[in-house]
């Protein structure tokens, strides 16, 4: 990728105004309480009898994701931006994709432990999605050879916890508890809310780059090959880590599809919704990486899951 290509793709803007942000994050919101309708307590249960591969997913998602992201971008040198990889860092802190579950589904994956993983990362990402991006996000800027100025990367730690507590935490309390009293309701709810964070996601990614369609064509093989390079290495480190440690093949397939599949909407809630990047250059890169990891993880997990479905081999 040319300097003046980087340029092209940094250089993209994105706003949003109050009214439009704040439909983003109801949705969003609403997509989070979807997620929750499967989650049941007694899940937590069985998946906890034998803990092995839950330990595992977290360790594949909270720590070896965004550390091989932080050497993937600096493998990558001068062939990014310094924001396209920070958003590929963003897109690594963020906890599990709410399409994961669905897509252990398809796959035949450990379904308990599926959801399980989705609602530990979620809970946890409070907490560890700013933490993993100061930490991975400051010694990228500080390690990669960066000819511009970039400022310290600070986390406005208040305003980024409430927005993920918004989105987040309480949807998520609010799905347990209505799947653990209203059963009836969660079931009528689970699936179609499923497919209507997928059409949300295509519909918020469509409206934010609608204004600069052109600069977004221009740059987009070259996006593409960087989120396809980093999904791979994604789906690469859950399966591997599965394949090493020898948990059952079940459970493998979830964590690979739970490490490869993020919640990248959330990345862009960040983005577009707090002072995240108050004193940064414009941040197309990490706008138009974090946009393209939430079409792309959406193929990638479908590609997937078809092939474990595929797969006579349920166990080994």
């Amino acid at each position: 990728m040319t300097q003046e290509t980087a340029a092209l793709i940094d250089q993209i803007d994105v706003t949003m105004n109050a009214g439009g942000m704040n439909t983003i994050n109801i949705v969003l919101a609403f997509v989070m309480f979807g997620v929750a309708l499967g989650i049941k307590p007694k899940m937590f249960v069985e998946v906890f009898k034998k803990p092995k591969s839950a330990l595992l997913g977290m360790l594949c998602q909270l720590v070896l994701l965004p550390a091989m992201t932080f050497l993937l971008a600096l493998a990558m040198g001068s062939w990014i931006s310094p924001m396209m990889g920070l958003g590929m860092i963003l897109v690594a802190s963020c906890p599990g994709g709410n399409i994961s579950n669905f897509m252990s589904s398809l796959g035949k994956a450990n379904i308990e432990l599926s959801v399980s993983l989705t609602a530990i990362s979620t809970a946890l990402a409070v907490l560890l999605t700013p933490f993993n991006f100061w930490l991975w996000g400051n010694l990228y800027l500080h390690t990669a050879s960066i000819a511009a100025e970039v400022p310290t990367l600070v986390i406005p730690l208040w305003d980024v916890f409430k927005t993920i507590f918004i989105l987040l935490g309480i949807p998520l309390t609010l799905g347990i508890l209505t799947s653990q009293y209203l059963p009836k309701v969660a079931n009528a709810l689970k699936k179609p809310l499923q497919w209507i964070s997928i059409v949300f996601f295509l519909a918020m990614v469509v409206l934010a780059f609608t204004g600069n369609i052109k600069a977004f064509l221009q740059c987009i093989k070259y996006i593409f090959l960087v989120v396809l390079i980093h999904n791979l290495l994604a789906l690469s480190i859950g399966f591997a880590v599965g394949s090493i440690a020898k948990v059952p093949y079940q459970d493998r397939r979830t964590l690979t599809i739970e490490t490869g599949i993020q919640n990248s909407g959330l990345g862009l809630a960040l983005m577009l919704g707090t002072s995240l990047f108050a004193g940064f250059p414009p941040h197309g890169g990490m706008l138009v990486i974090t946009a393209w990891w939430g079409i792309w993880h959406i193929i990638s997990g479908l590609t997937v899951a078809t092939i474990f479905n595929l797969t006579k081999k349920k166990n080994v």
